[in-house]
């Protein structure tokens, strides 16, 4: 991340941003302003859980209240690393009117955990992700995120994000090939904490997926320019998409699609 600050200097302002447990500053490198610590984890919201203490997503993005206001946020997940050209590949988005966009990693080998030289892991191009773990958006965007007690690390932050931010940007961006972002480790679906998965799981189904979806709108979700039969495909074989949210846009989309033709045979027919 510092690199690729360093890289950008002339472009825009950027800031590097920390909120952390008392007990995490020490690793928190130079280069980062340290924001107010966290005063909570998941297991103070729900007393079912008793192992991992683990931040909620809501809480991390409201330490940036404490900043001066930016135009635009980005949430990175903290296994993930940058590639030196990040921000201007970023700006560049930005500058097409972008408001918020969903930048997917790359995975290489977990043989650079012992390799010294950051820039090997820039050579190393690796495999396609599936998930979504970088989120850049715009500052209006920020307050009207709905995220429930959902905590980092666990499923379901990501597809908490993805789902609030394609339903209300205007124009939002997916951007899943680039060679933008990577992580060490070549697994898709790492074994999950059942307790904390269910958690989570509960917690979107129940506190934020009935808020945000009358928002839905298949047209801004990822993969809205491919044919019906590939954008269908992508969809049902995506973990953080659902089958039935798909079927239900689909269906809606084809109805919208259906009374604009009516509509305009009706006009048509008044206008002889």
């Amino acid at each position: 991340m510092l690199r690729a600050k360093n890289y950008a200097e002339n472009l825009c302002e950027i800031k590097l941003c920390t909120t952390q447990f008392e007990e995490d500053k020490s690793i928190i490198p130079e280069g980062f302003i340290i924001l107010s610590n966290l005063t909570r984890s998941v297991l103070d919201v729900n007393p079912h859980l008793n192992d991992k203490k683990l931040p909620l997503i809501a809480d991390i993005l409201d330490k940036l209240n404490e900043l001066p206001d930016s135009d635009y946020y980005i949430y990175t997940n903290s296994d993930i690393g940058l590639m030196p050209y990040f921000y201007n590949v970023v700006h560049q988005y930005v500058l097409k009117g972008y408001d918020a966009i969903v930048i997917n990693r790359r995975r290489i080998s977990n043989m650079y955990n012992d390799e010294v030289n950051i820039e090997m892991l820039y050579a190393d191009i690796g495999k396609s992700h599936p998930g979504f773990d970088c989120f850049v958006m715009k500052k209006e965007l920020l307050q009207r995120l709905i995220l429930g007690n959902i905590c980092v690390g666990i499923p379901f932050v990501e597809v908490a994000l993805l789902h609030n931010l394609f339903s209300f940007a205007n124009r939002p961006l997916f951007v899943p090939n680039l060679h933008l972002t990577f992580h060490i480790g070549l697994d898709v679906m790492p074994k999950r904490n059942k307790d904390y998965y269910w958690h989570n799981r509960n917690e979107y189904f129940i506190k934020v997926e009935p808020v945000i979806k009358p928002y839905f709108n298949i047209n801004k979700f990822p993969y809205a320019s491919l044919s019906l039969h590939k954008r269908a495909i992508k969809w049902l074989l995506n973990p953080s998409l659902f089958t039935r949210n798909y079927l239900e846009l689909e269906v809606k989309n084809f109805g919208e699609k259906i009374k604009f033709l009516l509509n305009e045979i009706r006009w048509r027919i008044l206008q002889k």
